[in-house]
């Protein structure tokens, strides 16, 4: 029986909030009595995996969990099948990918989750935890082995959705790439969620249940609709 339990943020940040600051609570409820947490940074490019790593731990001091990252260990996969609970953060989404499949963990993290293992994801962690990254907002800066994701849920996901259009600006809305991605993929839903919300998977009396956290709505699109979704929403048939 599946037993997963995930939190997918859209975003570190809402506004101008400090990292992580909006999602404590959040955070918070999902792990529980959890102490210690296996954080993924390969998201990072333009950050050292070890000052990503410090900064998850210091936005997390509030909450006594000890964050570990991934490329301290010398085994990547015994890391992630020993870890109490994994935590993957934002950047690239195509760098992100790439390691995760350099490293052999995309089917060891699922199996961990399966069983109940606790995922957190935040922007390209979250996108990771679709069923592909092909509704990622990220330049393929570079070419992972597959745009197959880790596919913990059976959707795509399109985190910091907006519908903003500035003013003089000529190219295209996320709603209109998300467009083009419906019509190839007719029976795909893909889940936008803006900043500052998230969605949480659990197991209720035995059966996986989701909902939108956050006081914002999200949207759904498929066969080139546009729906509403809001905290109240029943989301469980997606899964």
């Amino acid at each position: 029986m599946t037993n997963k339990n995930l939190l997918l943020l859209s975003s570190s940040r809402v506004n101008k909030t400090q990292y992580l600051t909006h999602a404590l609570p959040m955070i918070k409820e999902h792990l529980a009595d959890i102490t210690q947490l296996l954080f993924i940074p390969y998201a990072g490019v333009t950050v050292s995996y070890d000052d990503y790593t410090a900064m998850v731990q210091t936005a997390l001091t509030p909450l006594n969990i000890k964050v570990t990252g991934i490329h301290q260990y010398q085994d990547p996969v015994t890391a992630v099948t020993n870890a109490q609970a994994i935590a993957v953060g934002g950047g690239n989404t195509f760098h992100l990918l790439h390691q995760l499949y350099e490293n052999k963990l995309t089917t060891v993290i699922n199996a961990v989750v399966e069983n109940g293992t606790p995922y957190i994801g935040w922007s390209a962690g979250s996108n990771v935890a679709g069923s592909s990254i092909r509704t990622t907002n990220d330049m393929p800066i570079i070419e992972p082995r597959s745009f197959d994701a880790l596919n913990l849920v059976n959707f795509q996901l399109n985190p910091h959705y907006t519908d903003h259009n500035p003013p003089g600006h000529n190219g295209e809305t996320r709603a209109q790439r998300l467009a083009e991605f419906m019509v190839l993929n007719k029976a795909m839903p893909i889940v936008a969620i803006v900043e500052g919300t998230a969605l949480k998977v659990s197991n209720e009396n035995g059966q996986q249940k989701m909902r939108l956290m956050g006081s914002n709505n999200g949207y759904i699109f498929k066969a080139g609709e546009k729906t509403i979704i809001t905290a109240a929403s029943d989301l469980d048939y997606l899964l």
